[in-house]
């Protein structure tokens, strides 16, 4: 309250709360709180602030979690293609970010998609974690 719901100390605490509640398994609730984030951060900050993005990848991660792959992919494509704007491709955020993308195309069977991606085969692990293609 002191700092005001859209200070950037108040963003980044908000933002270590949610991910606490997603690696404890509160995966809706951290959705929720994300999602609160990262509306913050594009009105305050914009769409291609850093910070922005990280709360996007954040987010899609949590998606990920609860299987919402479609809206995981879509999150993920922009935060690619903005942190690929801001930092090009080579680097480490937008790695990260084709990383994130891969595992849920991966997770919806879309291994070729996922290949394309990184250019090379999905792990053993990954296929066990997230199985084979449903139909």
């Amino acid at each position: 309250r002191v700092l005001g719901e859209d200070h950037p100390d108040t963003l980044i605490s908000a933002g270590n709360l949610a991910s606490t509640l997603n690696h404890l398994g509160e995966h809706e609730e951290a959705r929720r709180r994300f999602e609160d984030v990262l509306a913050r951060r594009r009105r305050v900050l914009g769409e291609d602030h850093p910070d922005t993005l990280t709360s996007a990848n954040n987010l899609a991660r949590t998606l990920h979690a609860t299987r919402r792959f479609p809206e995981a992919v879509a999150l993920l494509k922009d935060v690619r293609a903005g942190y690929a704007r801001l930092f090009g491709a080579k680097h480490p955020r937008t790695e990260l970010a084709t990383q994130n993308l891969a595992a849920v195309l991966t997770a919806m069977g879309r291994t070729h998609e996922a290949q394309q991606l990184t250019g090379r085969k999905p792990s053993k692990g990954s296929k066990r974690r997230f199985g084979r293609k449903r139909r």
